[in-house]
């Protein structure tokens, strides 16, 4: 893993992030995702709001993916994480829908 120091926009929010980058979907969540989806910035569906994420879950998983990967509404490609790799923002994705179900 290599070091980051990066400042990512989320939604008119900024919020610098330093340190490892973690591969793992709980940890990309909470390190890149949580400062929108926690608090349901700009309509993010909150993590573990079932309804609001159930429309979205109905689109399926390649859906998801690529509204996250190309942004969406006020989100912006990769959350603004353009550093991440794809695999790594899907398995944020994967983390964020096991929450939701």
């Amino acid at each position: 893993m290599r070091k980051l120091n990066v400042i990512a926009m989320c939604t008119g929010m900024i919020i610098a992030v330093s340190g490892t980058a973690m591969a793992d979907g709980a940890g990309t969540y909470k390190q890149t995702c949580m400062a929108c989806h926690a608090a349901g910035v700009a309509n993010a569906p909150k993590l573990e709001d079932k309804a609001a994420w159930k429309p979205r879950l109905a689109q399926g998983k390649d859906a998801l993916y690529t509204s996250v990967l190309k942004g969406k509404g006020a989100m912006p490609p990769k959350g603004g994480r353009m550093d991440l790799s794809d695999d790594i923002i899907k398995a944020a994705v994967d983390y964020m829908v096991s929450q939701a179900k």
